[in-house]
């Protein structure tokens, strides 16, 4: 029988609902929140959803439970005074430079300020007092625009088991910070950004070289190519009024061009490239008695994760570079151009920011090979400043031989799509028979953790698909116990994959509770990958031509110059 309760005169039907806000978002009436988030703990910290019952009461629907028979109204002269001075209180202590902000229009403090109309703050402003921290490659933090409703730090050791920020000091004093309150590049961050993707007010965002890359642009003395990542063509849709993970990659490049890049690649190449080196890298570990399980090494941020906790399981990570890595040095090694070649990767990560600066990518002139890396969110900002007017670009074609890539490279940017691309590769090359079936079901989805096992021509092949960085740990521990009998695992830091990297478009948390966002940017992919001709790595021939007149053989003295690695444990 089902059960229900009256929330501002409207019959809502209890269904499993964990909190009224929930509830009452359902029915259509949201309730303001600033702590909430739908994938972290209850916190209870902004007290801007309290509600109030028949009695006048007031609670919080963030960690009220809906019981049948209730009685609650969510907007009562009482609760609007209660939130209006909580909105003055939090804007006391906020930098107020909202023009400049990169979250300017879509701040959740600078929307309920609008929406409750602040306009005037009676309390004096003392937040310029504390010190931005620049220290990161890829993230920044400005505690002036902190509101200290902690998503970050329940994101950080929560989700990502870093541990890299929580709370320091008290009362008045109480800020968010680092062990001993040191700078961000010093603590175990691994810059993978989440803290930064649900940060409601700017108080953490991503690092913009967007002017680096103008100034560039625009200098003849500069020849500049760019290369895009598989989730950033389904990440920005929703920004230009397509609907979430339709793929724009055609209208996306016709606007890269317009910005004056002069060549444009797709990264899909990249990553075929790297299935062709990380299955055969695979096999041989296989059939030869090599250290196994093989993890994947396309996560920057999972990288340092393991390079940090779990030095001594670096012998098992693919030598492969990743995607992006392994085109940037291609495009360099392969340049015969006279002026000075820039390379610009856009990627949905913040990590790529800091893996483009690490010392193991430079050229031999200490050059990095990836000059610089904008995320998503930065592109958007771009072709906004630049006047194009997106949904009316023609569709266009990315540049020779860069280009072509199969169904297995687009897929990279989902939970699960780097081990069915390997696989295809892996059992057609170990059996020497055409699959009949392509899509290896059981590692799709957002779940954090999946596990499926193959029988190949009598070789038991067992993987697991790992997202997010606490459930890598999971994985970790029992390797290092002896307990995962897996030959490959694949590991993305971002819960979801790479459509959820911190690089992409801003998604509030309700849009997060409502919303299977990570799910449909990760249709987009696979259904791209369905529609496609190829969809095997090694069918590619551009791939192939390749091999052919640059690299050699797979995993041979130029390939593994230009395409492989190895990782070392942090310095303390």
């Amino acid at each position: 029988m089902s059960e229900y309760m009256i929330i501002d005169g409207i019959q809502a039907e209890i269904n499993g609902e964990k909190n009224i806000l929930e509830l009452a978002r359902k029915v259509g009436i949201e309730i303001p929140a600033f702590c909430y988030d739908p994938e972290l703990s209850i916190y209870g910290a902004c007290r801007m959803c309290m509600f109030e019952d028949e009695r006048g009461k007031l609670d919080a629907a963030c960690s009220c439970r809906p019981r049948a028979g209730m009685v609650i109204k969510t907007n009562t002269p009482k609760l609007r005074k209660y939130r209006k001075m909580i909105l003055e209180l939090l804007l006391a202590n906020h930098c107020r430079d909202c023009t400049t902000c990169h979250m300017s229009g879509k701040c959740k403090l600078q929307e309920f300020a609008y929406k409750f109309n602040i306009e005037n703050v009676r309390f004096p402003n003392n937040s310029c007092t504390l010190s931005p921290d620049s220290s990161s490659n890829c993230i920044l933090r400005n505690p002036g625009k902190c509101i200290l409703c902690g998503k970050c730090v329940r994101m950080c050791n929560e989700i990502q088991s870093v541990g890299a920020i929580d709370y320091a000091f008290r009362g008045s004093k109480m800020k968010i910070a680092t062990a001993f309150d040191g700078d961000i590049k010093n603590s175990p961050c691994v810059g993978c950004g989440q803290c930064a993707a649900v940060c409601p007010t700017g108080a953490i965002t991503i690092r913009d070289d967007a002017d680096l890359v103008w100034k560039v642009l625009g200098n003849p003395e500069y020849e500049v190519s760019v290369q895009i990542a598989p989730a950033v063509r389904v990440g920005i849709s929703k920004e230009f009024g397509f609907s979430e993970g339709e793929n724009v990659m055609g209208k996306l490049v016709t606007a890269l061009r317009e910005m004056g890049f002069e060549k444009v690649y797709d990264t899909n190449i990249g990553a075929d490239l790297t299935i062709i080196e990380e299955s055969n890298e695979l096999i041989k570990r296989i059939k030869k008695g090599g250290k196994l399980p093989m993890f994947t090494s396309c996560c920057p941020a999972w990288i340092r994760f393991a390079e940090d906790k779990y030095p001594d399981l670096l012998d098992n990570i693919s030598t492969c570079r990743s995607p992006m890595q392994m085109l940037g040095s291609t495009v360099k090694a392969m340049y015969k151009g006279e002026k000075k070649h820039i390379h610009v990767a856009i990627m949905p990560c913040s990590a790529k920011k800091d893996e483009a600066r690490r010392a193991k990518f430079m050229d031999k002139d200490g050059n990095p090979i990836i000059d610089y890396v904008l995320s998503t969110q930065e592109v958007v900002r771009m072709i906004r400043e630049h006047g194009i007017h997106f949904a009316q670009l023609k569709e266009d074609l990315p540049d020779v031989p860069f280009k072509e890539y199969t169904g297995a490279g687009v897929i990279f940017g989902a939970s699960g799509g780097v081990m069915e691309a390997a696989l295809r590769t892996a059992v057609e090359t170990i059996t020497g028979e055409k699959l009949g079936n392509l899509n290896f079901e059981a590692v799709r989805g957002m779940e954090g953790v999946k596990e499926a096992e193959y029988d190949v021509k009598g070789l038991k092949v067992k993987v697991a698909v790992v997202s997010g960085l606490k459930n890598a740990a999971a994985i970790c521990d029992k390797v290092r116990k002896g307990e995962a009998d897996y030959q490959f695992i694949e590991i993305m830091s971002c819960p979801g994959g790479c459509v959820n990297g911190a690089g992409q478009p801003f998604v509030d948390a309700f849009t997060r509770s409502s919303t299977d966002y990570k799910g449909m940017r990760a249709k987009g992919l696979y259904d791209t990958d369905a529609n496609m001709t190829s969809r095997k790595s090694h069918d590619n021939y551009a791939v192939t031509a390749l091999y052919d007149n640059f690299f050699g053989e797979v995993g041979g003295h130029k390939a593994h110059e230009l395409l492989h690695t190895k990782y070392t444990p942090k310095n303390k």
